[in-house]
């Protein structure tokens, strides 16, 4: 998967620049999708390797709170 923050960062004008005229909550919705989508890429490895260990780590997580209960 591509690295999208350069890109989010970088469309903000031309973005800013197609919203022009429209209505407030067009601008908002588009900011809240951008940030949505560029938090999830750095909450989340995205190395193949470090992606399963991630993974990994939070089923056994679960598994040890579910069996904790």
């Amino acid at each position: 998967m591509a690295n999208l923050v350069p890109a989010t960062v970088g469309s903000v004008s031309g973005l800013a620049a197609a919203l022009v005229g429209a209505p407030w909550w067009a601008p908002v919705l588009c900011l809240v999708l951008a940030l949505g989508v560029t938090m999830v890429q750095i909450v989340f490895p995205q190395d193949s390797t470090d992606r399963l260990a991630w993974w990994t780590d939070r089923r056994e997580h679960k598994q040890r709170r579910r069996n904790d209960r």
